[in-house]
């Protein structure tokens, strides 16, 4: 096996994942009727810790949306707090940093931010810049600050050229009219970035730029997958690719910002070669509008979930029927997951189920036979919730989650430990849902290292693979 055929096989974790049940066989496929898949997560839509090349260039890319930031003042040495998560007035009085004094970047330039705080509120400032509140429900210009740095002391600016402050009261304006030093001042802080982990198309477009971020789009996409990998797929027992995209696939060539046309033309050609080589395509739409979950892989500005909304699932069931009615008719169709990994926590079950039998009917309108895929919900969650919810009647298959690779018991295990794994101990499971004669059954699960040569060799008979990035 050559390392210049399957560059991005290393790239991106092995994850094996399966379509079965003891009646059916999956349709569409030749010979055996099993699917052995790999996800080419990463290429349609971004996430990070795949390629983290891709946000090298960025300006000061420690500060990027979704950054949480925490301010402490060099004079006081308290922290910055919206009281009660926001709502009130912002004081500098705490000793210790917890969710009231953490706020999230919304990156405007390189320079200008806004602060959003725990409940969800923006720092605003009254006309005289006397206080400093976080009241603001969606932010403007007076909510804007222009951020002077200095490693990781830092100035805040208003519109007005006037610095935020500690008052003698402990509470912070935005009044100090001078350019303060950068030792002992009221008008200085030191910035605590307390976590930085959201590096998706959100991150990488707005914090590039449009201009820029269309040529490291454009490179990356030319590049991360080509018609080579699907040839070198095929050669060894690959039938399907799963393809992660975003909603905003739906509006190109000219998405809404800070989104980046283009990847409509690289789903294109994968159905192509897709079709050369005989292997079948499964959209996935790993990020809806408003996001599902408040990751990177849905697309979250700021890791906060807005998706369960009337108008956002409106608008998703639009990109699901873009999808189904452009390519139903394709020979390399073989199926479309209509949501990927929903929140738990923020995704009502009522809701996505509705959501789910309202996009079943969508992909039916065009096509008879592709299978329909659903995600159960991520998090503290039983999946019979899916199997029970009688969504379709015909090719639905629910989608599970065992993510080895989040679990540190694996840590230490082979490939084929992985897989054994797989055997023994989720066999019970998997044999329970199947004895409900529900859907059919697609399970994924993450090995933390392995190589591709070793899971062609240990695969499953019974099941289909899938290939999930590798950290």
């Amino acid at each position: 096996m050559e390392l210049k055929s399957c560059r991005w096989v290393f790239t991106f974790l092995l994850t094996c994942c399966l379509i079965f049940s003891v009646a059916c066989a999956v349709e569409g496929l030749p010979g055996d009727s099993k699917v052995r898949a790999v996800n080419l997560g990463g290429w349609l839509v971004v996430e990070g810790w795949i390629k983290p090349s891709l946000f090298d260039g960025i300006p000061n890319g420690d500060m990027l949306d979704g950054t949480e930031v925490q301010f402490k003042s060099v004079t006081s040495q308290k922290y910055v707090s919206s009281e009660n998560g926001g709502g009130m007035n912002v004081s500098v009085d705490k000793d210790i940093p917890s969710s009231w004094e953490t706020f999230r970047l919304w990156r405007i330039s390189e320079t200008k931010f806004q602060f959003r705080t725990f409940q969800g509120q923006f720092l605003t400032y009254d006309a005289e810049g006397s206080f400093v509140s976080a009241t603001a429900q969606w932010p403007s210009a007076r909510e804007t600050f222009y951020v002077e740095r200095n490693i990781n002391r830092v100035h805040m600016r208003n519109k007005h050229g006037n610095c935020l402050q500690v008052s003698s009261t402990n509470q912070l304006t935005a009044d100090y009219p001078g350019n303060p030093g950068w030792e002992d001042n009221a008008a200085t802080f030191e910035m605590i970035i307390a976590s930085n982990t959201l590096h998706g198309d959100y991150q990488l477009a707005n914090g590039y730029g449009d201009d820029k971020a269309k040529k490291v789009l454009k490179t990356h996409r030319d590049g991360f997958v080509t018609v080579q990998d699907f040839e070198f797929l095929y050669h060894h027992g690959i039938n399907t690719v799963r393809i992660p995209v975003g909603w905003w696939i739906a509006s190109d060539p000219t998405p809404p910002a800070p989104f980046i046309g283009g990847t409509l033309n690289a789903l294109d050609n994968a159905f192509l070669w897709a079709q050369t080589y005989n292997i079948k395509c499964i959209i996935d739409l790993h990020a809806a509008p408003g996001s599902q979950n408040g990751m990177e892989h849905s697309a979250s500005r700021d890791g906060t979930t807005g998706w369960p909304t009337s108008s956002h699932i409106s608008q998703t069931l639009n990109v699901i029927k873009f999808l189904v009615s452009r390519y139903a008719e394709h020979p390399a169709l073989l199926g479309i997951e209509l949501l990927n990994e929903p929140s738990a926590w923020t995704v009502p079950l009522d809701v996505l189920v509705s959501y789910y039998r309202q996009g079943y009917q969508i992909v039916r309108e065009y096509s008879p036979t592709a299978y329909v895929i659903v995600c159960q919900r991520i998090g503290d969650t039983d999946p019979v919730e899916i199997y029970q919810a009688n969504i379709g009647a015909t090719n639905i298959v629910v989608d599970l989650h065992y993510y080895n690779l989040f679990d540190t018991n694996f840590v230490n295990m082979s490939s084929e430990d992985n897989i054994q794994f797989i055997y023994k101990s989720r066999e019970t499971q998997l044999q329970a849902l199947n004895n409900r004669n529900g859907p059919l059954t697609f399970i994924g699960f993450s090995p933390v290292r392995q190589s591709l040569s070793a899971v062609l060799l240990f695969a499953l008979p019974c099941c289909c693979f899938f290939l999930h990035p590798l950290q």
